[in-house]
């Protein structure tokens, strides 16, 4: 049999310490790699395809906001020395084309103007002179071949007596002296023609007013007549005076002296200085859009003209030259000329205005990858 193990009694039980809990492990949380996983990788993806499709399709418009309105600006002055006696205009006048700006005292040109004008009446007076002591030479010319010849005659009669023994050789002298005379008479005639040929240009039928004396005689009236005209100084062309500060009645102005200036406002155009990485894409006749920033809020329609031939550092008074070894590259920009269109002109514009150019290539990355 088997033996059973006694039973504890009451008193003998003992309570033994309970063994410390196991921390119960978290609750299991279900993994939505789904939803979220999903997303993480399609934002790039999609980031990616929206990029990419802006990169390939844009590239289209060449933009530059170093871009200013220009208009042909005149320096105003005077071609003649002189007093200004009067001035009829003020700052930013508006002028059109031959419109009086000043003028100046000509009471000294017109005495100049009466000067030539008795020059030349005293030159073709010299002139019809020189005609007549022509005509006069070719008279003693003609009567001294006339001496001649009697003088030929007449030795040639003493010669044929000498022959035949009427007369004495010594009887020769006086006819052969005559005769050398008349010679000499004839050649010095034939001298006096030729000199009042060569005062008349070598030509005695030359007409008054061609003779070199009148024709600078009538040059000088001309040019005095010139000066006179001069003293009223005109605009010339449609546009705004400004810097008229110079201009007062009694001052004297010296001939080519700047004393105002005139913007022309019949033409504007833009000159936008793109960059040189820009300009490949850039030819003549694309069209561009214009934003003036004294308008925002109206574009303007606008055509490439002309691509500068250098760029704008080229044309500076005194170009860089870097050949030290301390160069750093910068890039350049060439200045490209912008013109309105003809039905798009804005009243308001003023030469030196910022603007903002876009011009149209018509062909966007992807064209040109693709080679269309």
């Amino acid at each position: 049999m088997t033996a059973q193990a006694p039973k504890a009694t009451d008193a003998e039980v003992v309570t033994l310490p309970q063994a410390e809990a196991a921390p119960a492990p978290p609750p299991t949380r279900r993994k939505r790699l789904g939803g979220r996983g999903l997303l993480m990788l399609a934002l790039p993806l999609v980031l990616l395809l929206v990029g990419g499709w802006f990169y390939l399709n844009g590239g289209r418009y060449e933009e530059t906001d170093n871009a200013y309105l220009r208009q042909a600006k005149i320096a105003i002055s005077a071609d003649i020395a002189g007093r200004i006696i009067a001035v009829q205009v003020g700052e930013n006048q508006s002028v059109k084309q031959g419109e009086l700006l000043f003028a100046i005292d000509p009471q000294s040109y017109r005495i100049a103007l009466d000067q030539a004008r008795a020059a030349l009446g005293s030159a073709r007076v010299n002139v019809e002179q020189l005609k007549v002591s022509h005509a006069t030479a070719q008279v003693g010319l003609a009567a001294a071949e006339a001496t001649l010849a009697l003088q030929q005659a007449s030795y040639a009669r003493q010669q044929s007596l000498v022959d035949q023994g009427v007369s004495s050789t010594s009887s020769l002298d006086q006819p052969k002296l005559a005769l050398q005379q008349a010679e000499n008479a004839v050649t010095a005639a034939r001298q006096q023609v030729a000199s009042a040929v060569a005062a008349l240009a070598g030509d005695p039928e030359i007409p008054t007013d061609s003779h070199p004396a009148v024709l600078a005689a009538l040059a000088q009236v001309e040019l005095a007549e010139r000066n006179l005209e001069k003293t009223e100084v005109t605009a010339p062309a449609d546009g705004i005076v400004s810097q008229v500060s110079s201009l007062n009645v009694g001052q004297f102005v010296a001939a080519g002296a700047t004393m105002a200036s005139l913007v022309e406002t019949g033409e504007v155009w833009v000159e936008a200085n793109f960059k040189e990485t820009q300009l490949g894409a850039l030819r003549v006749g694309m069209p561009a859009e214009i934003r003036i920033d004294a308008f925002p809020d109206r574009p303007l329609e606008g055509e490439v003209m002309g691509i500068g031939a250098a760029t704008g550092s080229e044309f500076a008074l005194i170009p860089a030259q870097n050949a030290t070894g301390n160069w750093v590259k910068v890039v350049q920009r060439v200045p490209v000329r912008i013109a309105f269109a003809a039905d798009d002109s804005e009243a308001g514009l003023r030469s030196g205005m910022s603007a903002l150019v876009s011009v149209d290539t018509g062909h966007s990355t992807l064209d040109r990858l693709t080679g269309r």
